[in-house]
């Protein structure tokens, strides 16, 4: 079992920078409560819009796809194109 120190400031322990390490750690905890918090701004948005009538599933694709460069887009929009003409659609 591994000695704990009782100081939290101490610079070094079993080769460890506790001081580094609580700050890594804390910023990551602070980070992972700004993407929660993001998470529900964005699905608040995503409300409004299915309330003004929007698709929110379109609106999600959108998203993706402007995300992409345009040459990778309209590859697939090519290929969809050709699949469905295969498939008689």
């Amino acid at each position: 079992m591994p000695d704990f120190p009782n100081d939290h400031n101490e610079a070094n322990t079993g080769g460890i920078a506790a001081d580094r390490l609580r700050s890594i750690i804390e910023r990551t905890e602070r980070l992972e409560e700004e993407r929660k918090a993001l998470s529900g701004d964005i699905k608040d948005i995503m409300t409004e819009a299915k309330s003004a009538g929007f698709d929110v599933k379109v609106i999600r694709q959108i998203i993706r796809l402007r995300k992409q460069e345009p040459a990778e887009v309209e590859e697939q929009e090519n290929l969809l194109d050709i699949y469905r003409r295969a498939l008689g659609m």
